[in-house]
């Protein structure tokens, strides 16, 4: 079982690590931001970058408020469904 799980992280590394590097004619494509990280071509005009601003924006507000509900979800009712699920009665 050890060796099945091992393999598999082996191989996601291996891919991650092809598609997270960008080539060599990419690079050259990409804007100074960007070279490194992404393949094929960068964003060709300002409203690219206003998109691509305000997708990070909702990716780290949706990471920050799940985070917080998580930690603390703050749900107090009693009726609540997860008191059925986690009582000592199931």
């Amino acid at each position: 079982m050890k060796s099945w799980i091992k393999n598999i992280i082996i191989l996601c590394g291996l891919l991650i690590t092809t598609y997270a590097v960008a080539c060599d004619a990419c690079k050259l494509q990409q804007p100074e931001v960007t070279r490194n990280f992404t393949h094929g071509t960068g964003p060709e005009s300002n409203w690219d970058w206003f998109i691509v601003g305000i997708v990070i924006l909702i990716t780290v507000l949706a990471f920050i408020l799940s985070a917080k509900y998580l930690i603390k979800p703050g749900e107090k009712n009693k009726t609540h469904i997860k008191y059925s699920v986690f009582s000592s009665e199931n």
